[in-house]
């Protein structure tokens, strides 16, 4: 009997790394645990050799991302090789012709690999309307690595590639800081290798600079009993908010009313509305949190990723406090190259053409073409005739861009377009408003909770789109947008809000769903206590003992099992 069960707990143990998992391997399951385990092991006998860790850690790392995406792998080692050596031959060019040629090749392949896998679906999509034809995209890296390896992946169906989004964005700003003169490039492959594939990062960021990475690689492995502490609060951090706050409040509550918002009021879509601006915090700072723990365990510092985003009391600022790595790159990568906050560039015009063509293709409207491209040339021939405006929309024309991509880079929907489009709104007008807002000073404490609850309604409402168009399940998520089904969804939540609120119904929804709606309070009321509390209760739990820390550790996950849901939800993130 007790042979027996070793044998059926060795097997509990063991199958998830023998057999194909269903679904990415993820920081909410025992698997992760056992396998960052084996990796501490390793790593103890390791980490005092640079050169053999950098190559331990990229092949762990590389092992982690085939038990998340399978095949797509060979992506990720593409990737690598073709932008450690386009790089290189960056940085020995003597003509800066050569160079930018050289860069090119960087970013086009980056953005081919990324356009194919995220996009594909939506341009085969808008061809066959726009031609008429039947045609369906078959995935050539699948049918390729089936040729060289004897593999049977499917070659019907192009699936997402878990984290695509977060390192292409990596390795074209390592070739672009190389451009700039910002950056060497680096000697060894297996280092850069380990920069690109870092396995706590890897699938939903934060999105890290070489600038600030690599440099790390080559340091002796150092962290204080501090540090130590404070990695252990992290990743029970993340693991609280995903487990107590995200998971709960989507299961229980935001799923149900997102999945058919018409058979629920207006106030359970607006409760929801508000639950979801805490759950997607929750869930994809939460994986921030546990990211950064895992990091720092093993000796390396990743950048924050959010700041409190909901006390910000305008939209700029909350995009200064929110996924803050995606946020800086963009600003960095895009709108700084456009013309920044000095008007318009070519860049811009070229960045412009784009998203048109975008916004033709995702609609398949002639008729939506010809009322963009008048309303360009409208404002072209008002800006000539009126100096002050012209100045304005040149001044204002680069943040509408960026955060269009921003939404574009979320994924091929009118959803994630017209959310990046609101918020791109809601910076530029604030930017005019506070000119002659009587509220502006924010050193009064009303004006500036009077600016926070605008600007978290303001970000709030946008989400309608965000939540209507983002995938919430493991079963959805290798799937395709479905551009009409999204639509659709938003507006029957605004018509809910607006024409169906049944406001006779509150007192019984706040019972119904009093146990979530007390957490969703408990969360705010955490998110908004004071910065130097949570910096005071880190600090001592990062300094107590570690054997309480342990205790308190062992009680958390214990507690944190308890109440999961049977069914565990995916990283919002995972799907971008």
């Amino acid at each position: 009997m007790t042979d027996f069960s070793i044998d059926k707990f060795c097997r509990w143990i063991f199958k998830p790394f023998l057999n194909s998992l269903e679904h990415p391997m993820i920081f909410t399951e025992y698997p992760f645990w056992i396998f960052f385990l084996f990796v501490l092991l390793g790593y103890s006998f390791l980490h005092k050799k640079p050169q053999i860790r950098s190559v331990f850690l990229f092949l762990i790392s590389l092992y982690f991302y085939f038990k998340t995406s399978g095949f797509f792998f060979s992506i990720l080692l593409f990737s690598t090789i073709v932008d450690f050596y386009l790089g290189k031959a960056i940085y020995k060019s003597k003509k800066d012709l050569t160079a930018k040629i050289v860069l090119g090749l960087s970013i086009a392949s980056n953005l081919i690999i990324l356009i194919y896998f995220k996009y594909a679906y939506f341009f085969t999509d808008s061809f066959n309307a726009i031609i008429g034809s039947d045609w369906h995209p078959i995935n050539h890296f699948a049918e390729l690595t089936n040729q060289f390896t004897g593999s049977s992946f499917r070659v019907d169906k192009i699936l997402l590639p878990v984290g695509i989004s977060f390192y292409t964005f990596q390795t074209m700003s390592y070739s672009i800081d190389i451009y700039r003169k910002k950056l060497s490039p680096v000697k060894n492959i297996f280092d850069f290798g380990f920069y690109v594939s870092f396995f706590p990062q890897l699938v939903a960021g934060p999105i890290v600079r070489a600038s600030e990475f690599i440099p790390q690689i080559q340091k002796p492995y150092n962290i204080s009993k501090q540090e130590f502490g404070m990695a252990i609060f992290w990743i029970l951090n993340g693991l609280l908010k995903k487990f107590l706050l995200a998971d709960y409040i989507a299961v229980n509550f935001v799923d149900r009313v997102f999945d058919n918002p018409g058979m629920f009021s207006g106030f359970e879509n607006l409760m929801a509305l508000y639950g979801y601006s805490l759950q997607v915090y929750a869930d994809f700072s939460g994986y921030t949190d546990i990211a950064i723990g895992i990091a720092l365990l093993l000796g390396f510092r990743l950048p924050k990723n959010f700041n409190s985003p909901y006390k910000a009391d305008n939209c700029g600022e909350f995009w200064k406090r929110w996924h803050i790595s995606l946020s800086s790159w963009l600003k960095d990568y895009l709108y700084i190259p456009m013309g920044g906050n000095r008007g318009g560039s070519v860049f811009s015009y070229i960045t412009l053409s784009l998203i048109v063509l975008f916004v033709y293709l995702i609609s398949g409207s002639l008729a939506l073409l010809f009322g963009i491209l008048a309303v360009v040339f409208l404002t072209l021939i008002f800006g000539e005739l009126f100096p002050k405006f012209n100045k304005w929309y040149l001044t204002n024309i680069n943040i509408m861009l960026t955060m269009l991509i921003g939404g574009l880079w979320h994924g091929a929907s009118w959803n994630f377009v017209l959310w990046g489009g609101l918020n791109g709104l809601g910076i530029v007008t604030y930017k005019l408003w506070k000119r002659v807002s009587p509220w502006k000073n924010k050193l009064n404490w009303f004006n500036r909770i009077w600016g926070i609850i605008i600007t978290f309604n303001f970000v709030t409402f946008t989400r309608i789109w965000f939540r209507s168009g983002s995938i919430n399940s493991w079963d959805q998520i290798d799937e395709s947008h479905n551009i009409i089904s999204e639509w659709f969804t938003a507006n029957e939540i605004l018509n809910q809000l607006f024409f169906n609120f049944q406001w006779k119904l509150i007192g019984e929804v706040l019972t119904v769903y009093s146990n979530v709606f007390m957490v969703i309070s408990i969360g705010f009321a955490i998110h908004f206590i004071p910065e130097k509390w949570k910096i005071w209760y880190r600090e001592l739990f990062s300094n107590s003992s570690v054997i309480l820390q342990l205790l308190i550790s062992f009680i958390a996950v214990f507690f944190m099992y308890q109440i999961a849901s049977t069914s565990l939800q995916p990283f919002i993130y995972f799907q971008f």
